[in-house]
């Protein structure tokens, strides 16, 4: 006869055995079923990086109306100041990888900003005016474009694309990150020369 803890052994053993051939034989999958609606998402599942990606670039605006004048201001001025300084560190020559990149986060962006009525007069300049990626020129210049017309609208005086280096500079690049040949920068209190990069 066989005694309690050979039988309780065999069976772990016969167990730990089936585990292993099931691991061996169909390996886990990088995959995950959503509890509510029982389907499958992640390698193999039924959402496209690729389609959910476009479906998410060309939506609505989510965001609500933004109320606050202050606030609306306030975000205005530091967004502008994000987005040039963005376009004024983009590479002169980007790949596609690159270009795509930075023309969907402007479609993103056209979605997701703060002030929806904003977010939905950018839209409308996105579809009459689509990004310009091709280098960083192009995009800081297309990007000024984009401003001087928020700012016709606004009543507000035109911007000089000539003086983006000047305006936007976060001094957080090297030296020949800018698009125009704009000389050292000096101090206004001390007169010397204003080291930038990081």
């Amino acid at each position: 006869m066989i005694s309690r803890f050979s039988k309780l052994f065999l069976a772990v053993a016969v167990l730990l055995i089936f585990i292993t051939s099931i691991a061996v034989i169909h390996p886990p999958v990088r995959a995950y079923v959503d509890p509510w609606t029982q389907t499958m998402f992640g390698e193999d599942g039924v959402e496209s990086r690729h389609e959910l990606h476009v479906a998410a670039e060309k939506g609505e605006v989510i965001m609500p109306k933004l109320g606050n004048a202050t606030a609306k201001a306030e975000l205005g001025r530091a967004t502008w100041k994000l987005l040039h300084t963005m376009t004024l560190r983009f590479p002169d020559k980007p790949t596609d990888d690159q270009r795509h990149a930075l023309e969907s986060y402007f479609y993103l962006f056209s979605r997701l900003y703060p002030c929806g009525e904003c977010a939905k007069e950018f839209q409308q300049l996105l579809k009459k005016y689509p990004p310009q990626t091709s280098s960083r020129k192009t995009a800081s210049l297309w990007l000024c474009y984009v401003h001087n017309l928020v700012n016709a609208r606004l009543g507000k005086p035109e911007f000089d694309c000539l003086k983006l280096d000047e305006t936007y500079d976060c001094g957080c690049g090297p030296e020949g990150n800018s698009t125009s040949a704009v000389g050292p920068k000096r101090d206004d209190i001390t007169g010397v020369e204003v080291v930038r990069g990081g």
